[in-house]
């Protein structure tokens, strides 16, 4: 039972790896493409950091770390743990389920304590910065459920058969 449990551990950590690649693949275009320059998340959390750790510099990695581990280990994890409880009959559905909780969550909850607003509305973009991070979070959790109904023997169906 044991080991049964670690290969279902490391099959979501792995689906969640390569969500984040498709997070980071969102996030180097958009710096690419040069969109939003003023909408910079990982600088805020940065500067965040810096101020609650009493004002000391905080090295740029750091933020993309601390994304880079929540998205494949906790957010992986978290996932097959709440799998069976989405609604859906696909784990690409799942996965788009998963990413609108996590996009108003981070809407909600991280935008305002880096003193953003809620959905970063506080930039004076608009409706952009909200629209970006839920592209930028739906990559994230689709290919996630991609991934993860691969690594679990599940075919990758877009909708459902069921009637």
């Amino acid at each position: 039972m044991h080991r049964l449990m670690d290969h279902h551990v490391w099959k979501s950590v792995a689906a969640g790896l390569c969500g984040n690649a498709a997070h980071s693949s969102v996030m180097f275009l958009k710096r690419w493409m040069d969109w939003l320059p003023t909408f910079q998340p990982y600088q805020d959390l940065q500067l965040g950091l810096s101020g609650w750790l009493g004002g000391g510099p905080v090295h740029p990695t750091v933020p993309w770390a601390m994304s880079f581990v929540n998205g494949t280990l906790v957010l992986g994890v978290l996932f097959r743990l709440t799998y069976h409880f989405l609604p859906g009959h696909n784990a690409i559905t799942k996965g788009f389920l998963f990413g609108i909780v996590g996009w108003i969550a981070m809407g909600l909850l991280y935008f305002p304590i880096l003193g953003r607003g809620a959905f970063a509305s506080d930039l004076g973009l608009g409706v952009l910065p909200a629209a970006f991070s839920l592209a930028m979070v739906l990559a994230y959790s689709m290919f996630m459920g991609m991934a993860f109904s691969l690594l679990h023997s599940e075919p990758v169906r877009l909708w459902s058969t069921r009637g």
